[in-house]
């Protein structure tokens, strides 16, 4: 995973849930406040996208290699598992 742009991602969804709380706060339509919560919604689910990339690429390649396939293959279930709560 690459560490740098998953903190990256993540820092631009808290500034945009800072921006959603003083909507709310300041007593904005709810209309544009759904708006933004869509988009931080999308922004996580493209964040988890990029974390179970970099989990495939990583960590499933080398328990492949390292000959740990079926312990490979229940935590990459897992991860799918979790990311396809997600909603």
């Amino acid at each position: 995973m690459d560490v740098d742009a998953v903190t990256k991602r993540l820092r631009r969804i808290e500034g945009q849930i800072k921006g959603i709380i003083k909507m709310v706060e300041n007593d904005k339509p709810c209309e544009d406040v759904l708006i933004q919560i869509g988009a931080v919604k999308s922004a996580l689910h493209k964040t988890g996208q990029v974390v179970l990339e970099g989990h495939m690429q990583h960590c499933v390649l080398d328990g492949v290699k390292n000959g740990n396939e079926a312990e490979v293959l229940k935590r990459l279930t897992s991860a799918i598992e979790q990311f396809s709560r997600i909603v």
